[in-house]
């Protein structure tokens, strides 16, 4: 049963890497529950206040993941218009367009509200490109923790092992 958990956790840590670059794919989610199934291992040093910190990393990764593009369109000097063309565009990417839809879909969103608001081509361009800069961040951070909780996955699944 240990291996079967170790290769789950191996395998989710992976795909949870993966999807923190394909946004179709919940990657946080995935890497976190790679490393709760090491947790039940017999000899596994998963400690639970790892599982808690971790876990709180996650809720923070995932709420910045919606949150900061739609608040930096506001930040950079964005009308209402353009922040909720933002939120509308993510929306309507994650539905209609995936997963290139989670990309350019507030981009657009923003875009296309900016110019509703101000009609100068210049400042919904930089309203746009703020959104996009904060879609890159998040992406970032998700890379980031992908990786530092496969890397936890991989040393503990090998002290396992071995």
């Amino acid at each position: 049963m240990e291996t079967l958990l170790i290769i789950l956790a191996l395998v989710s840590g992976l795909i949870g890497l993966a999807g923190a670059v394909l946004p179709a794919m919940p990657g946080a989610p995935l890497s976190f529950i790679g490393l709760l199934l090491l947790s039940f291992c017999d000899g596994a040093d998963v400690s639970t206040t790892s599982l808690w910190v971790t876990g709180i990393f996650l809720v923070v990764v995932s709420v910045l993941d919606y949150v900061a593009p739609v608040w930096l369109t506001g930040a950079s000097g964005g009308s209402e218009q353009a922040t909720r063309g933002s939120l509308a565009g993510l929306i309507a990417g994650l539905f209609f367009f995936p997963p290139v839809g989670l990309i350019i879909g507030p981009f657009v969103g923003a875009f296309i509200g900016e110019m509703m608001a101000s009609a100068t081509t210049g400042k919904a361009l930089k309203v746009a490109l703020m959104s996009f800069v904060g879609f890159v961040l998040t992406t970032g951070m998700k890379v980031i923790y992908g990786a530092v909780l496969l890397f936890m996955i991989v040393k503990e699944a090998i002290q396992l092992i071995f």
